[in-house]
């Protein structure tokens, strides 16, 4: 193989513009594609900045153009030449610098390749499972390379945003103490310290506080934290938070820096002007409305409820679930009555997913209804029905019955089947709101106690501390979530200063003192030295580039991902380690028991 001693790059492919014509130019990279037409070799070239051709000819460079003969895909070439416009009828429209070619003077092939797995190119069909393994070559493909500088875009408009509104990065430890409460730790054995582990930061909630008590008032930082969950298309066991926090501050405080954080980031990564303030909906408008706490606006369908016309139906499926304490609810799905048996059956398995027991429908037809339930309403259920839906010809309602929390949350995913499968979102439209009101604590069925919905540093609202004794569901928390697009994007909450109600707040979850002490003792130590009102936010920055890079995918935005079984196809993380290793951590393996 050849070197590069002597050539100096002094472009980049993409990076030439008709400006640069006549120029002798020294490029560097991979061989995309090269055609043979005898007399004259094209080879496009490409690097990261994009692609151009390269021209060989065998008429004023026949040595060369031999050589020329010899690339294959993805060699990695240096190139000398002198930049010139092509002629008119061989302008290519579909590349940036369709204009321009090189006439190339000097070839070096700096690294041969072999036949690689796939196609290097544009939005590969390749199977996944085959790009994850040779992720270093997926990540030559033009499409996930400006994903990734999208990312690299985000981290630094984020960094340059918060220090010019005052805030310092602080990095927080990676190898901490496991706090059980919420989602798995991952666990790191101390060979110093045998029998105890570390755990790996779910994210740095308890740092950040403390740093707030030692009096640096306004913290950030990019940081990676890790729960050992199930996976699912946006969500990885490692990912990135922008993570903040803020002293003397409430709720308006913090939604305002963050608001202008949004606005600032659309503006410079995308060029999008994006109006503040945003949208607020309480948690409760957003459930009951959409069927979702991160809910997406991008459009109208709403769920209706019908429960006070349902109570006294002769569909014992509707009283019977309003006599129980639970809902009725619909949604119109507008034009949906064109959908065939099939398809609604399918719908109804969407929802028996979320734990619908069924999906009751009604087809509006020219002359009268369709629908299997129909003969268990009586004329006047029915036109209720109708008029409370805003049903018209074409439409298609349907109905989900049972526990409140079962009805909203089948109808809410079912809304957004419909809403892909009735073209009703605008994909190049972006709405941004808050979700606020949040309950403080959410009673846990398996573990027969209320649980902290965010986290148990979260403050309640100042109007309803004095319910926390009597009626702790009715309780709301200063939190917040900022959702775009139907997903959660970031998450925050006013934090308990207080350390009485800090101990309520423990005691209310089934910690006695003791418990708290023991978990989060070096916490409610620092608490006793004058802690600050404060409170803060963390955004999800593998999420937050997912959307505006307008994939559905988060590992297209993280260069080396994990698949659903939380592994790594290239490397084959995890593996089996050295008994050595493992004698040293003394630890011992045991097969899985059935």
């Amino acid at each position: 193989m050849e070197n590069i001693q002597g050539m100096k790059r002094t472009h980049r492919c993409a990076e030439l513009t008709v400006a640069d014509a006549g120029k002798e130019v020294v490029l560097m990279g991979w061989a995309q594609r090269r055609r043979d037409l005898g007399a004259l070799v094209f080879v496009t070239l490409r690097d990261r900045s994009g692609i151009i051709q390269v021209v060989f000819n065998s008429e004023t460079n026949p040595e060369l153009h031999e050589k020329a003969l010899l690339v294959r895909s993805e060699f990695v070439l240096a190139v000398r030449g002198t930049l010139s416009l092509r002629s008119p009828e061989a302008v290519n429209k579909n590349m940036p610098t369709g204009e321009l070619e090189v006439i190339a003077s000097e070839l070096r092939i700096l690294s041969k390749s072999e036949t690689p797995p796939f196609h290097i190119e544009e939005n590969s069909d390749a199977n996944e499972v085959l790009r994850l393994k040779y992720r270093y070559l997926d990540l030559r493909r033009p499409d996930l390379q400006r994903k990734l500088m999208l990312r690299h875009r985000v981290a630094k408009i984020a960094r340059d945003y918060y220090d010019e509104n005052g805030f310092y990065e602080i990095e927080t430890p990676v190898l901490g103490r496991s706090t059980p409460e919420g989602a798995r730790d991952y666990l790191v054995p101390s060979r110093v310290h045998p029998g105890k582990f570390y755990a790996l930061p779910q994210s740095p909630q308890l740092f950040k506080q403390l740093l707030m008590v030692a009096g640096y008032d306004r913290y950030m930082q990019i940081t990676k934290c890790f729960r050992d969950e199930d996976l699912r298309a946006d969500r990885q066991p490692e990912f990135t938070q922008i993570d903040l926090e803020m002293s003397f501050v409430d709720v308006e405080d913090v939604i305002k820096i963050n608001e202008g954080f949004i606005q600032r980031l659309f503006k410079d990564a995308l060029n999008i002007d994006i109006p503040v303030p945003f949208n607020r909906l309480t948690f409760n408008e957003a459930m009951t409305r959409y069927g979702s706490d991160k809910p997406d606006t991008r459009f109208d369908m709403e769920l209706i409820a019908l429960s006070d016309i349902a109570k006294d139906s002769g569909f014992k499926v509707f009283s019977d679930a309003v006599a129980n304490g639970g809902s009725v609810r619909a949604l119109n799905a507008k034009g949906g009555g064109t959908f065939s048996r099939k398809e609604i059956d399918a719908l109804g398995e969407v929802v028996k997913t979320y734990k619908a027991k069924g999906l009751a429908w009604i087809v509006v037809e020219e002359n009268g209804l369709r629908s299997p339930i129909a003969k268990f309403l009586s004329e006047e259920e029915t036109a209720k029905i109708l008029e409370r839906t805003k049903a018209e010809k074409g439409d298609l309602i349907l109905f989900v019955a049972d526990k409140d929390e079962i009805v909203c949350d089948a109808l809410g995913h079912l809304r957004l089947t419909l809403g892909e499968k009735l073209n009703l979102i605008d994909n190049n439209r972006y709405d941004v709101l808050w979700v606020t009101d949040f309950p403080l604590l959410e009673w846990d069925e398996e573990e027969n106690r209320w649980v902290a919905k965010h986290h148990p540093f979260t403050s309640p609202m100042d109007e309803d501390i004095e319910h926390l004794d009597s009626d702790p569901a009715r309780v709301r928390a200063k939190a917040y979530d900022i959702v775009m697009n139907g997903y959660e994007v970031g998450g925050g909450s006013i934090r308990i200063h207080d350390q009485d109600l800090q101990r309520k707040m423990f005691n209310l979850i089934g910690f006695t003192d003791e418990q708290a002490k023991e978990r989060f003792g070096f916490l409610l130590e620092a608490f006793k030295y004058g802690t600050p009102p404060h409170g803060g936010l963390a955004f999800g920055l593998d999420r937050l580039v997912m959307l505006l890079a307008k994939t559905d995918n988060i590992k297209d935005v993280i260069a080396f991902p994990k698949v659903q079984t939380a592994s790594d196809l290239m490397t084959n993380a995890p593996d089996i380690v050295d008994d050595k290793q493992l004698e040293e951590l003394f630890i011992k393996t045991v097969e899985k028991s059935e």
